[in-house]
């Protein structure tokens, strides 16, 4: 339930907190994307949280998606070539992809310095994104090592926050955050925080799901009948109650920075505290949180199946 709290600036607000998540998937998002965004974000007195990609940018190797149900349909209306460029497109298959840990640290290690909250989205994107969901216990082990190290090296310090990227996990993913030190994490697409169940036992790390749908899930959608994926995200953004709102450094940090900015503008005006993960995480008690699985389901406008908060499956502790 939201409360009242102060923002960035020192202002009480009531209307809820919309925490704001970036994922950075590519080289080019973190050298153009980032620093746009950062800057974006302190014209509004915004709070958010990046999650990088650590390792290499392969994003090239998507090309086998072009199978997928509906992947087709989001190439175009989105214009993934427009928005990621040619060169990403061919990073991991005709060009060697770059390693943007080792290439992006400063700007990476910037936006920390600028206060914003830092966590891991993966090291190989297109590997965990495309992999997860069928590996073992010990591939999945090895690509959050791999991450958190890498980390680490950027950083000097461990990561907090994960994010699983395209929303994909398997059921060795909550528990081996909460071995690896993480606090919280956002893997999935739901409704309100939860803590996931496994298997039938609960792991003792929140989940703070994506609640709105993304821009990229609504630009160019024939039901949506024209209408401005901005006034659709106000209107399904409710006062009164907390949000968690992904976007991605590719997209708001690039063609749809105008767009973004006005969201921004249009949420102050209404009075939510625009937060990061971090913050928002603070003000959960686990104890009260419901106890929900983690399941597989579709969101509109997205290809292929994710990983979503499926029904309470425990009553919250008193």
């Amino acid at each position: 339930m939201a409360q009242m709290q102060a923002d960035s600036s020192g202002k009480v607000t009531t209307a809820g907190a919309i925490a704001l998540k970036i994922d950075v998937d590519t080289y080019r998002g973190t050298l153009e994307g980032v620093p746009r965004l950062a800057a974006a974000l302190e014209r509004a007195g915004a709070r958010a949280t990046f999650l990088f990609s650590v390792g290499p940018d392969h994003t090239g190797r998507a090309i086998k998606r072009v199978f997928r149900r509906g992947f087709l349909g989001k190439v175009r209306r989105t214009s993934v070539t427009q928005h990621y460029g040619v060169k990403t497109l061919l990073y991991g298959v005709l060009l060697p992809g770059p390693h943007i840990g080792r290439r992006c640290a400063p700007v990476m290690r910037e936006v920390a310095a600028r206060g914003f909250e830092v966590g891991v989205h993966t090291y190989d994107h297109i590997k965990w994104q495309d992999g997860v969901a069928r590996a073992s216990e010990p591939w999945t082990r090895r690509q959050l090592l791999l991450a958190r190290e890498e980390f680490i090296r950027v950083f000097d310090r461990p990561p907090e926050a994960h994010g699983a990227a395209g929303w994909q996990v398997n059921d060795s993913v909550p528990e081996l955050e909460r071995e690896l030190g993480f606090r919280y994490a956002s893997d999935t697409r739901g409704l309100h925080p939860f803590m996931p169940i496994v298997g039938g036992r609960e792991v003792a790390l929140p989940q703070l799901p994506t609640t709105l749908p993304t821009l990229d899930e609504l630009i160019g959608r024939e039901d949506l009948c024209g209408r401005d994926p901005v006034e659709h995200l106000l209107a399904r953004t409710r006062e009164g109650s907390d949000q968690v709102f992904t976007l991605h450094a590719e997209l708001e940090g690039g063609a749809y920075l105008e767009g973004f900015e006005r969201l921004l503008r249009a949420w102050r005006a209404r009075g939510f505290n625009l937060t990061d993960l971090g913050t928002y995480a603070r003000t959960l008690d686990p104890a009260l949180l419901p106890r929900c699985p983690i399941v597989s389901g579709t969101v509109e406008g997205r290809s292929g199946t994710l990983a979503v908060q499926g029904r309470m499956g425990m009553i919250p502790r008193s």
